[in-house]
C-alpha cells in the first residue's frame, strides 16, 4: 500500500541567524576550512528559509547567535523538545560544547522544564519524533546511552538506529520525518547510511517509506522539514521531490548551499518546539 500525505499542522520552530557563520574547524566530511564561506549569502539563505516557514503559517522564534560558535546556526542540534520537556544537547566535540548550555538557557528563561543531559547527544540531529516514538541515531555523534536517558525522560519508546557512513553523521542527514501522525507515521531515508540491522528495523517500522537515492542523499535532501503536507527540501534532491509529489506531499525547494559547507541543510537549521498536546490544524 502506498501512503499519502495526511495534511499540514502548525509548527513552532527555533532558529539562529548565522551572523557568525564560518568553517573554521573540521568535524565532519562536509567541512573544509580552506574553502571560502560567504556569511552574507548564508544569512540570505537562512532568512529565505525562515520566511518560508512564516509564509506556511508556522511560528518561528530566534536565539541570539554567539560569536565564536559558528555552528550555532544548526539549531536542531541544540536540544530535543517533546511534550514541552527539553532534553539538552551535550556535544561530542569541544568546538561545539558551549552551544548546549546556550540553548538550554534560552528554554529555561522562557519557563520550559529542562533536563541537563548526562550522556553525549546532539539534540534533534540524532533524535527524531515519529508518531508516538523517537528514532535515535548513534555511531558518530550521539552515544547509545543517551537513547535510554531520553526514553526515561520523555516516556516514549526510543528506537536506536546505527549510522555507518560518516557523511551521514547525524540521523537527520539520512532520514526525514514526513508525518508524525501516530496513526500513519511516514518517513523517507537513505538505506546505505544505516547498518544492516537498522535497515531491517526501518523496513519493519515503515514498510511504505520513501527510499532516497544516492543523488538525494549527497545533496543532503533528507535534511528536510515537513509539516505533514509541505516539505522544505534541497532543490538538488529532485528524485526525492518527485517521490514526495507521488505521495501527495508538496515539496518546497529552498537553497541552503552555503550552510551545506558546514554539513547542514534546512532541518539542521530548524529545532522543533513540541508542546504538550496535539498540534493545531492549519
Amino acid at each position: 500500500m502506498t501512503t499519502t500525505a495526511p495534511g499540514a499542522t502548525r509548527r513552532h520552530y527555533l532558529m539562529c541567524e548565522p551572523r557568525f557563520y564560518t568553517v573554521s574547524y573540521e568535524i565532519n566530511p562536509w567541512m573544509d576550512k580552506t574553502r571560502f564561506t560567504d556569511v552574507d549569502l548564508a544569512v540570505r539563505q537562512w532568512r529565505t528559509l525562515r520566511d518560508t516557514y512564516l509564509d506556511l503559517g508556522h511560528t518561528v522564534e530566534t536565539i541570539e547567535p554567539i560569536e565564536g560558535l559558528p555552528d550555532m546556526v544548526y539549531a536542531a542540534n541544540g536540544a530535543t523538545v517533546v511534550d514541552g520537556v527539553v532534553y539538552s544537547a551535550r556535544f561530542r566535540y569541544p568546538e561545539r560544547a558551549a552551544e548546549g548550555p546556550a540553548y538550554q538557557k534560552w528554554f529555561a528563561d522562557r519557563g520550559f522544564v529542562t533536563h541537563t543531559a548526562a550522556q553525549v547527544n546532539e539534540g534533534e540531529g540524532d533524535m527524531l519524533v515519529v508518531g508516538s516514538m523517537v528514532l535515535a541515531g548513534t555511531g558518530f555523534r550521539t552515544d547509545r546511552a543517551a537513547h535510554a536517558e531520553a526514553q526515561e525522560l520523555f516516556g516514549r519508546p526510543v528506537v536506536s538506529l546505527e549510522l555507518v557512513d560518516p557523511h551521514y553523521y547525524h540521523l537527520d542527514t539520512a532520514l526525514a520525518v514526513l508525518s508524525s501522525d501516530p496513526s500513519d507515521p511516514q518517513v523517507a531515508y537513505y538505506p546505505p547510511a544505516f547498518s544492516a540491522g537498522s535497515q531491517s528495523v526501518l523496513r519493519q517500522l515503515f514498510p511504505d517509506a520513501v527510499l532516497a537515492t544516492e543523488r538525494d542523499a549527497v545533496a543532503l535532501g533528507l535534511n528536510a522539514v515537513s509539516d505533514g503536507q509541505n516539505v522544505v527540501v534541497a532543490p538538488a534532491a529532485t528524485d526525492l521531490a518527485a517521490a514526495l509529489r507521488e505521495r501527495g506531499y508538496t515539496p518546497i525547494p529552498v537553497e541552503t548551499t552555503e550552510l551545506l559547507k558546514g554539513g547542514g541543510g534546512a532541518k539542521c537549521c530548524t529545532l522543533e518546539i513540541r508542546p504538550a498536546g496535539a498540534p493545531t490544524e492549519v
